[in-house]
Protein backbone atom coordinates (compact mmCIF):
# COMPACT_ATOMS: atom_id res chain seq x y z
CA UNK A 1 0.00 0.00 0.00
CA UNK A 2 1.23 3.43 -1.09
CA UNK A 3 2.69 5.76 1.58
CA UNK A 4 0.41 9.07 2.05
CA UNK A 5 4.42 10.75 2.75
CA UNK A 6 4.77 9.80 -0.94
CA UNK A 7 2.89 13.00 -2.28
CA UNK A 8 4.86 15.72 0.73
CA UNK A 9 8.46 14.87 0.11
CA UNK A 10 9.70 16.87 3.09
CA UNK A 11 7.12 14.95 4.72
CA UNK A 12 8.08 11.84 3.82
CA UNK A 13 11.65 12.84 4.93
CA UNK A 14 10.98 14.06 8.21
CA UNK A 15 8.39 11.31 9.03
CA UNK A 16 9.55 8.94 11.76
CA UNK A 17 10.63 5.15 11.28
CA UNK A 18 7.97 2.78 13.15
CA UNK A 19 8.57 -0.79 13.52
CA UNK A 20 5.49 -3.58 12.64
CA UNK A 21 5.32 -3.84 16.35
CA UNK A 22 4.09 -0.13 17.14
CA UNK A 23 0.94 -1.37 16.12
CA UNK A 24 0.51 -4.59 17.92
CA UNK A 25 -1.02 -4.53 20.85
CA UNK A 26 1.04 -6.26 23.92
CA UNK A 27 -0.13 -7.54 27.24
CA UNK A 28 1.96 -5.91 30.23
CA UNK A 29 4.62 -8.74 31.30
CA UNK A 30 4.71 -9.44 34.99
CA UNK A 31 8.43 -9.81 36.25
CA UNK A 32 9.50 -11.58 39.25
CA UNK A 33 8.50 -10.66 42.58
CA UNK A 34 10.50 -7.41 43.36
CA UNK A 35 11.38 -6.66 39.90
CA UNK A 36 10.31 -3.19 38.72
CA UNK A 37 7.27 -2.52 36.59
CA UNK A 38 8.18 -0.95 33.17
CA UNK A 39 5.56 0.60 31.44
CA UNK A 40 5.72 1.35 28.03
CA UNK A 41 4.09 4.71 25.82
CA UNK A 42 0.76 4.73 25.02
CA UNK A 43 -0.27 5.02 21.54
CA UNK A 44 -1.15 8.25 21.78
CA UNK A 45 1.94 9.57 23.24
CA UNK A 46 4.04 8.13 20.74
CA UNK A 47 1.53 9.29 17.78
CA UNK A 48 1.97 13.32 19.16
CA UNK A 49 5.79 12.73 19.66
CA UNK A 50 5.99 11.30 16.10
CA UNK A 51 3.66 14.33 14.73
CA UNK A 52 5.64 17.18 16.80
CA UNK A 53 9.16 15.87 15.33
CA UNK A 54 7.29 16.01 11.72
CA UNK A 55 6.18 19.75 12.29
CA UNK A 56 10.01 20.91 13.01
CA UNK A 57 11.37 18.91 10.56
CA UNK A 58 9.10 20.53 7.74
CA UNK A 59 9.50 23.90 8.69
CA UNK A 60 13.21 23.69 9.35
CA UNK A 61 13.36 22.72 4.78
CA UNK A 62 10.63 25.26 4.64
CA UNK A 63 12.89 28.24 6.18
CA UNK A 64 16.02 26.48 4.85
CA UNK A 65 14.21 26.80 1.09
CA UNK A 66 13.14 30.33 1.89
CA UNK A 67 16.86 31.57 2.97
CA UNK A 68 18.38 29.72 -0.20
CA UNK A 69 15.86 30.75 -2.68
CA UNK A 70 13.49 33.41 -1.58
CA UNK A 71 13.81 36.90 -2.43
CA UNK A 72 12.31 38.13 1.27
CA UNK A 73 15.26 37.26 2.84
CA UNK A 74 16.39 40.99 1.68
CA UNK A 75 13.50 42.45 3.72
CA UNK A 76 13.93 44.02 6.89
CA UNK A 77 13.04 42.04 10.33
CA UNK A 78 9.88 42.94 12.46
CA UNK A 79 12.36 44.55 15.30
CA UNK A 80 14.26 47.21 12.75
CA UNK A 81 12.34 50.03 13.45
CA UNK A 82 11.92 52.53 9.98
CA UNK A 83 13.53 55.60 11.42
CA UNK A 84 10.42 58.78 12.08
CA UNK A 85 12.27 61.38 9.70
CA UNK A 86 12.88 60.28 6.19
CA UNK A 87 16.37 61.13 4.04
CA UNK A 88 14.70 63.15 1.45
CA UNK A 89 11.67 65.87 1.35
CA UNK A 90 8.96 65.36 -0.28
CA UNK A 91 8.04 67.61 -3.42
CA UNK A 92 4.73 68.49 -2.29
CA UNK A 93 6.84 70.85 0.67
CA UNK A 94 9.23 72.56 -1.51
CA UNK A 95 5.73 73.91 -3.34
CA UNK A 96 4.38 74.51 -0.08
CA UNK A 97 7.50 76.88 0.71
CA UNK A 98 6.84 78.39 -2.64
CA UNK A 99 3.37 79.12 -2.32
CA UNK A 100 4.12 80.68 1.39
CA UNK A 101 7.38 82.95 -0.31
CA UNK A 102 4.73 83.96 -2.90
CA UNK A 103 2.03 85.02 -0.10
CA UNK A 104 4.78 87.18 1.91
CA UNK A 105 5.79 88.56 -1.19
CA UNK A 106 2.38 89.49 -1.64
CA UNK A 107 2.11 90.92 1.91
CA UNK A 108 5.34 92.99 1.76
CA UNK A 109 4.23 94.73 -1.44
CA UNK A 110 0.74 95.57 0.56
CA UNK A 111 2.87 96.70 3.67
CA UNK A 112 4.65 99.46 1.09
CA UNK A 113 1.22 100.20 0.11
CA UNK A 114 -0.30 100.72 3.62
CA UNK A 115 2.32 103.03 4.60
CA UNK A 116 1.99 105.19 1.30
CA UNK A 117 -1.48 105.78 1.90
CA UNK A 118 -0.61 106.58 5.84
CA UNK A 119 -2.72 103.71 6.45
CA UNK A 120 -0.93 101.96 8.93
CA UNK A 121 -1.73 104.15 12.56
CA UNK A 122 -5.41 103.47 12.05
CA UNK A 123 -5.89 101.05 14.04
CA UNK A 124 -4.14 102.01 17.32
CA UNK A 125 -4.74 97.94 19.14
CA UNK A 126 -2.90 94.60 18.79
CA UNK A 127 -5.49 92.35 19.27
CA UNK A 128 -4.34 89.12 17.75
CA UNK A 129 -7.34 87.04 18.20
CA UNK A 130 -10.38 89.53 18.62
CA UNK A 131 -9.04 91.63 15.93
CA UNK A 132 -9.41 88.97 12.99
CA UNK A 133 -13.01 90.56 12.94
CA UNK A 134 -13.81 94.20 12.08
CA UNK A 135 -16.09 96.82 13.44
CA UNK A 136 -19.72 95.46 12.57
CA UNK A 137 -22.09 97.79 13.94
CA UNK A 138 -21.94 101.79 14.16
CA UNK A 139 -20.98 101.85 17.67
CA UNK A 140 -18.43 99.92 16.73
CA UNK A 141 -17.18 102.24 14.17
CA UNK A 142 -17.50 105.24 16.72
CA UNK A 143 -15.45 103.21 19.18
CA UNK A 144 -12.52 102.57 16.93
CA UNK A 145 -12.72 106.12 15.32
CA UNK A 146 -12.50 107.94 18.82
CA UNK A 147 -9.36 105.79 19.63
CA UNK A 148 -7.74 107.32 15.89
CA UNK A 149 -9.06 110.34 17.12
CA UNK A 150 -6.68 110.78 20.70
CA UNK A 151 -3.17 109.75 18.21
CA UNK A 152 -0.65 112.46 17.30
CA UNK A 153 -1.81 111.47 13.55
CA UNK A 154 -5.28 112.69 13.81
CA UNK A 155 -4.40 115.77 15.69
CA UNK A 156 -1.35 116.88 13.20
CA UNK A 157 -2.31 115.73 9.97
CA UNK A 158 -6.09 114.12 10.00
CA UNK A 159 -7.87 116.57 12.33
CA UNK A 160 -10.92 116.83 10.01
CA UNK A 161 -10.98 113.35 8.69
CA UNK A 162 -14.64 112.12 8.01
CA UNK A 163 -16.06 108.06 9.59
CA UNK A 164 -16.25 107.30 5.79
CA UNK A 165 -12.85 108.58 5.18
CA UNK A 166 -11.17 106.88 8.63
CA UNK A 167 -12.53 103.61 7.26
CA UNK A 168 -11.14 103.50 4.25
CA UNK A 169 -7.28 103.65 5.76
CA UNK A 170 -8.85 101.08 9.25
CA UNK A 171 -9.81 98.70 6.11
CA UNK A 172 -6.34 99.01 4.69
CA UNK A 173 -4.52 97.94 7.30
CA UNK A 174 -7.43 95.48 8.63
CA UNK A 175 -6.01 93.32 5.60
CA UNK A 176 -2.93 94.11 5.89
CA UNK A 177 -3.10 92.39 9.23
CA UNK A 178 -5.66 89.74 8.71
CA UNK A 179 -2.94 88.67 5.90
CA UNK A 180 -0.07 88.60 8.37
CA UNK A 181 -2.64 85.89 10.05
CA UNK A 182 -3.50 83.83 7.02
CA UNK A 183 0.33 83.85 6.23
CA UNK A 184 1.15 82.00 9.56
CA UNK A 185 -1.80 80.11 9.61
CA UNK A 186 -0.91 78.94 6.24
CA UNK A 187 2.42 77.79 7.03
CA UNK A 188 2.05 76.34 10.81
CA UNK A 189 -0.97 74.09 10.08
CA UNK A 190 0.44 72.50 7.11
CA UNK A 191 3.89 72.26 8.63
CA UNK A 192 2.58 70.34 11.09
CA UNK A 193 0.93 68.22 8.61
CA UNK A 194 3.80 67.35 6.63
CA UNK A 195 5.94 66.30 9.59
CA UNK A 196 3.36 64.12 11.42
CA UNK A 197 3.18 62.48 7.94
CA UNK A 198 6.69 61.80 7.63
CA UNK A 199 7.19 64.16 4.67
CA UNK A 200 10.48 66.15 5.86
CA UNK A 201 13.39 65.37 6.64
CA UNK A 202 14.85 66.01 9.90
CA UNK A 203 17.33 69.08 8.87
CA UNK A 204 14.69 70.77 6.99
CA UNK A 205 12.13 70.47 9.95
CA UNK A 206 14.44 72.34 11.92
CA UNK A 207 14.87 74.75 9.13
CA UNK A 208 10.77 74.66 9.12
CA UNK A 209 10.49 75.47 13.02
CA UNK A 210 13.05 78.27 12.19
CA UNK A 211 10.85 80.01 9.61
CA UNK A 212 7.84 79.21 11.54
CA UNK A 213 9.63 81.26 14.43
CA UNK A 214 10.50 84.06 12.48
CA UNK A 215 7.06 84.73 11.20
CA UNK A 216 5.77 84.89 14.74
CA UNK A 217 8.81 87.27 15.52
CA UNK A 218 7.38 89.36 12.98
CA UNK A 219 3.86 89.99 14.35
CA UNK A 220 6.13 91.09 17.52
CA UNK A 221 7.84 93.24 15.35
CA UNK A 222 4.82 94.86 13.04
CA UNK A 223 3.14 96.01 16.54
CA UNK A 224 6.10 97.48 17.99
CA UNK A 225 6.95 99.31 14.79
CA UNK A 226 2.82 100.29 14.65
CA UNK A 227 3.32 101.46 18.35
CA UNK A 228 6.30 103.72 17.44
CA UNK A 229 4.03 105.97 15.63
CA UNK A 230 1.07 106.04 18.60
CA UNK A 231 3.36 108.23 21.39
CA UNK A 232 4.27 111.52 21.20
CA UNK A 233 7.75 110.89 23.17
CA UNK A 234 8.55 108.36 20.04
CA UNK A 235 9.32 110.85 17.18
CA UNK A 236 11.01 114.64 17.68
CA UNK A 237 8.36 117.15 18.79
CA UNK A 238 6.59 118.91 15.68
CA UNK A 239 7.84 116.91 13.11
CA UNK A 240 5.39 114.83 10.91
CA UNK A 241 4.06 111.77 12.97
CA UNK A 242 5.23 108.74 11.35
CA UNK A 243 6.51 105.59 12.89
CA UNK A 244 10.58 104.58 13.34
CA UNK A 245 12.53 104.09 10.25
CA UNK A 246 14.65 101.69 12.32
CA UNK A 247 11.48 99.77 13.58
CA UNK A 248 10.18 100.22 10.16
CA UNK A 249 13.15 98.90 8.59
CA UNK A 250 13.61 95.88 11.11
CA UNK A 251 9.97 95.16 9.78
CA UNK A 252 10.85 95.09 6.47
CA UNK A 253 14.12 93.02 7.11
CA UNK A 254 12.83 90.32 8.85
CA UNK A 255 10.12 90.01 5.81
CA UNK A 256 12.67 90.02 3.54
CA UNK A 257 14.30 87.09 5.57
CA UNK A 258 11.27 85.06 5.43
CA UNK A 259 10.87 85.34 2.03
CA UNK A 260 14.26 84.53 0.83
CA UNK A 261 14.48 81.43 3.60
CA UNK A 262 11.01 80.27 2.23
CA UNK A 263 12.30 80.70 -1.42
CA UNK A 264 15.56 79.10 -0.91
CA UNK A 265 14.73 76.00 0.60
CA UNK A 266 11.49 75.46 -1.82
CA UNK A 267 14.35 75.23 -4.41
CA UNK A 268 16.69 73.51 -2.56
CA UNK A 269 14.37 70.40 -2.11
CA UNK A 270 13.09 69.93 -5.69
CA UNK A 271 17.23 70.65 -6.61
CA UNK A 272 17.76 67.46 -4.31
CA UNK A 273 15.48 65.33 -5.81
CA UNK A 274 16.50 66.10 -9.50
CA UNK A 275 19.99 65.52 -8.39
CA UNK A 276 18.65 62.13 -6.62
CA UNK A 277 16.78 60.99 -9.83
CA UNK A 278 20.11 60.93 -12.08
CA UNK A 279 23.11 60.99 -9.31
CA UNK A 280 25.64 60.16 -12.19
CA UNK A 281 24.52 63.41 -13.88
CA UNK A 282 24.64 65.34 -10.80
CA UNK A 283 28.24 64.15 -9.74
CA UNK A 284 29.38 66.14 -12.98
CA UNK A 285 27.36 68.82 -12.41
CA UNK A 286 29.22 69.09 -8.81
CA UNK A 287 32.51 68.98 -9.74
CA UNK A 288 32.11 71.70 -11.96
CA UNK A 289 30.69 73.85 -9.36
CA UNK A 290 33.89 73.01 -7.14
CA UNK A 291 36.02 73.79 -9.54
CA UNK A 292 38.57 76.06 -9.28
CA UNK A 293 37.32 78.05 -11.98
CA UNK A 294 34.11 78.76 -10.92
CA UNK A 295 35.84 80.21 -7.45
CA UNK A 296 35.50 83.71 -8.42
CA UNK A 297 32.27 83.92 -9.55
CA UNK A 298 30.60 81.74 -6.62
CA UNK A 299 32.09 84.67 -4.15
CA UNK A 300 30.75 87.17 -6.46
CA UNK A 301 27.40 86.02 -6.41
CA UNK A 302 27.30 85.45 -2.32
CA UNK A 303 28.80 89.57 -2.66
CA UNK A 304 26.01 90.51 -4.84
CA UNK A 305 23.48 88.70 -2.51
CA UNK A 306 24.70 90.49 0.19
CA UNK A 307 24.94 93.85 -1.78
CA UNK A 308 21.09 93.76 -3.09
CA UNK A 309 19.50 92.90 0.54
CA UNK A 310 21.77 95.93 1.97
CA UNK A 311 20.50 98.53 -0.93
CA UNK A 312 16.94 97.20 0.09
CA UNK A 313 17.31 97.96 3.93
CA UNK A 314 18.42 101.38 2.60
CA UNK A 315 15.61 101.46 1.01
CA UNK A 316 13.61 100.87 3.95
CA UNK A 317 15.66 104.16 5.49
CA UNK A 318 14.52 106.16 2.96
CA UNK A 319 11.02 105.16 3.53
CA UNK A 320 10.70 105.57 6.70
CA UNK A 321 12.00 109.19 6.77
CA UNK A 322 10.19 110.03 3.44
CA UNK A 323 13.87 111.01 2.04
CA UNK A 324 12.32 110.38 -1.69
CA UNK A 325 10.05 113.38 -1.35
CA UNK A 326 13.76 115.56 -1.37
CA UNK A 327 15.94 116.34 -4.08
CA UNK A 328 13.60 114.71 -7.27
CA UNK A 329 16.27 114.94 -9.67
CA UNK A 330 18.95 112.49 -10.38
CA UNK A 331 22.27 112.08 -11.03
CA UNK A 332 22.55 115.24 -9.33
CA UNK A 333 20.95 116.24 -5.68
CA UNK A 334 20.37 120.25 -6.26
CA UNK A 335 23.90 121.93 -7.85
CA UNK A 336 25.53 118.81 -7.00
CA UNK A 337 26.50 115.37 -7.48
CA UNK A 338 25.74 115.01 -3.51
CA UNK A 339 24.38 117.92 -1.22
CA UNK A 340 26.81 120.46 0.58
CA UNK A 341 28.46 119.19 3.34
CA UNK A 342 27.16 121.34 5.86
CA UNK A 343 24.05 119.65 5.18
CA UNK A 344 25.29 115.68 5.04
CA UNK A 345 26.55 116.40 8.66
CA UNK A 346 24.63 118.24 10.41
CA UNK A 347 24.66 118.74 14.34
CA UNK A 348 21.23 119.14 14.77
CA UNK A 349 20.58 114.97 14.71
CA UNK A 350 23.63 114.61 17.15
CA UNK A 351 22.44 114.04 20.53
CA UNK A 352 25.58 114.23 22.76
CA UNK A 353 27.49 117.11 23.96
CA UNK A 354 30.27 116.19 22.62
CA UNK A 355 29.19 115.59 18.74
CA UNK A 356 30.81 111.79 18.22
CA UNK A 357 26.88 110.47 17.46
CA UNK A 358 26.68 113.05 14.53
CA UNK A 359 28.18 110.98 11.64
CA UNK A 360 26.02 107.94 12.47
CA UNK A 361 23.02 109.60 13.47
CA UNK A 362 23.03 111.58 10.22
CA UNK A 363 23.71 108.67 7.90
CA UNK A 364 20.72 106.81 9.97
CA UNK A 365 18.20 110.09 10.07
CA UNK A 366 19.58 112.80 7.99
CA UNK A 367 17.37 112.24 4.95
CA UNK A 368 19.26 114.18 2.60
CA UNK A 369 22.40 111.38 3.29
CA UNK A 370 20.05 108.75 3.79
CA UNK A 371 18.52 109.11 0.49
CA UNK A 372 22.58 109.51 -0.77
CA UNK A 373 23.66 105.95 0.29
CA UNK A 374 20.44 104.68 -1.14
CA UNK A 375 22.00 106.40 -4.30
CA UNK A 376 25.24 105.16 -3.62
CA UNK A 377 23.88 101.53 -2.64
CA UNK A 378 22.06 100.70 -5.59
CA UNK A 379 25.04 102.37 -8.01
CA UNK A 380 27.18 100.36 -7.09
CA UNK A 381 24.85 96.98 -6.70
CA UNK A 382 24.10 97.64 -10.26
CA UNK A 383 27.79 98.31 -11.40
CA UNK A 384 28.63 95.09 -9.83
CA UNK A 385 25.48 93.11 -11.57
CA UNK A 386 26.96 94.64 -14.89
CA UNK A 387 30.31 93.82 -14.63
CA UNK A 388 29.92 90.21 -13.41
CA UNK A 389 27.81 89.81 -16.06
CA UNK A 390 30.96 91.16 -18.56
CA UNK A 391 33.22 88.87 -16.69
CA UNK A 392 30.59 85.65 -17.56
CA UNK A 393 31.26 86.66 -21.21
CA UNK A 394 35.00 88.28 -21.32
CA UNK A 395 36.67 85.21 -18.99
CA UNK A 396 37.48 82.17 -21.44
CA UNK A 397 37.71 79.95 -18.88
CA UNK A 398 34.95 80.89 -17.49
CA UNK A 399 33.15 80.91 -20.67
CA UNK A 400 34.04 77.19 -20.73
CA UNK A 401 32.83 75.95 -17.37
CA UNK A 402 30.15 78.40 -16.83
CA UNK A 403 26.71 75.86 -16.79
CA UNK A 404 23.99 77.05 -19.12
CA UNK A 405 21.58 77.10 -16.07
CA UNK A 406 24.07 80.03 -14.38
CA UNK A 407 23.96 81.65 -17.72
CA UNK A 408 20.06 81.96 -17.79
CA UNK A 409 19.97 82.98 -13.87
CA UNK A 410 22.80 85.76 -14.70
CA UNK A 411 20.71 87.05 -17.45
CA UNK A 412 17.65 87.38 -15.36
CA UNK A 413 19.33 89.12 -12.43
CA UNK A 414 20.85 91.54 -15.34
CA UNK A 415 16.99 92.62 -16.70
CA UNK A 416 15.74 93.09 -13.23
CA UNK A 417 18.72 95.04 -12.22
CA UNK A 418 17.59 97.30 -15.12
CA UNK A 419 14.29 97.13 -14.29
CA UNK A 420 14.74 98.44 -10.64
CA UNK A 421 17.11 101.11 -11.49
CA UNK A 422 14.17 102.41 -14.27
CA UNK A 423 11.91 102.25 -11.46
CA UNK A 424 13.63 103.97 -8.77
CA UNK A 425 14.89 106.90 -10.40
CA UNK A 426 10.97 107.06 -11.98
CA UNK A 427 10.12 107.03 -8.85
CA UNK A 428 12.04 109.83 -7.05
CA UNK A 429 11.58 112.05 -10.08
CA UNK A 430 7.91 112.04 -9.90
CA UNK A 431 7.72 112.74 -6.50
CA UNK A 432 6.82 108.82 -5.25
CA UNK A 433 3.57 108.32 -6.82
CA UNK A 434 1.70 105.50 -5.42
CA UNK A 435 2.45 102.92 -8.41
CA UNK A 436 5.99 103.50 -9.02
CA UNK A 437 6.65 103.43 -5.46
CA UNK A 438 5.08 100.03 -5.19
CA UNK A 439 6.52 98.76 -8.42
CA UNK A 440 10.38 99.71 -6.73
CA UNK A 441 8.94 97.99 -4.02
CA UNK A 442 8.03 94.40 -5.49
CA UNK A 443 11.36 94.93 -7.88
CA UNK A 444 13.95 95.35 -4.78
CA UNK A 445 11.91 91.65 -4.51
CA UNK A 446 11.97 90.48 -7.61
CA UNK A 447 16.12 91.29 -8.10
CA UNK A 448 16.81 89.61 -4.85
CA UNK A 449 14.90 86.26 -6.06
CA UNK A 450 16.83 85.98 -8.93
CA UNK A 451 20.21 86.85 -7.11
CA UNK A 452 18.91 83.56 -4.99
CA UNK A 453 18.34 81.27 -8.19
CA UNK A 454 21.36 81.92 -9.33
CA UNK A 455 23.03 81.68 -6.13
CA UNK A 456 21.58 78.03 -5.94
CA UNK A 457 22.83 77.49 -8.90
CA UNK A 458 26.06 78.45 -8.54
CA UNK A 459 27.06 77.51 -4.74
CA UNK A 460 26.08 74.09 -5.44
CA UNK A 461 24.14 71.54 -2.45
CA UNK A 462 25.08 70.59 1.05
CA UNK A 463 27.27 68.05 1.72
CA UNK A 464 24.46 66.21 2.96
CA UNK A 465 23.13 66.10 -0.60
CA UNK A 466 26.47 65.45 -2.32
CA UNK A 467 26.93 61.87 -0.01
CA UNK A 468 23.29 61.38 -0.75
CA UNK A 469 24.06 61.53 -4.01
CA UNK A 470 27.38 59.33 -3.66
CA UNK A 471 25.64 56.46 -2.64
CA UNK A 472 23.09 56.40 -4.92
CA UNK A 473 25.32 56.64 -7.80
CA UNK A 474 27.29 53.92 -5.70
CA UNK A 475 24.35 51.80 -5.61
CA UNK A 476 23.77 52.18 -9.26
CA UNK A 477 27.06 50.82 -10.03
CA UNK A 478 26.71 47.69 -8.20
CA UNK A 479 23.78 46.86 -9.70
Amino acid sequence: MPSVFQSLPLLRQAAPRLSKQFFTCHSPRHASKGANFSRKPSLTSQWRRAALQTRRATTASFSNGLQSSSPLQSLPSASTKTPFFPSTTSKSVAYWLLFSAGSVFGIVIFGGLTRLTESGLSITEWRPLTGSIPPLSLAAWDSEFNKYRSSPEFALLNPKMTLDEFKRIYYMEWTHRLWGRFVGLSFVLPAIYFVARRRVSLPMTGKIAGIASLIGFQGVLGWWMVKSGLKDDLFAPGSHPRVSQYRLTAHLGAAVVCYTAMLWNGLAILREQRYLSDPVAAQKTFAVLRSPEMKLFRRSVAGLAVLVFATAMSGGLVAGLDAGMIYNSFPYMGEGLTPPKSELWSDFYSRQPNRSDRWWRNMLENPALVQLDHRILATTTFTSIVALMAYTRLSPTLRRVLPAACKRGMHGVVGFACLQVALGIGTLLYLVPLPLASAHQAGALALLSWVVVLGGRTWGPSRRVVRMVAERAARGKVR
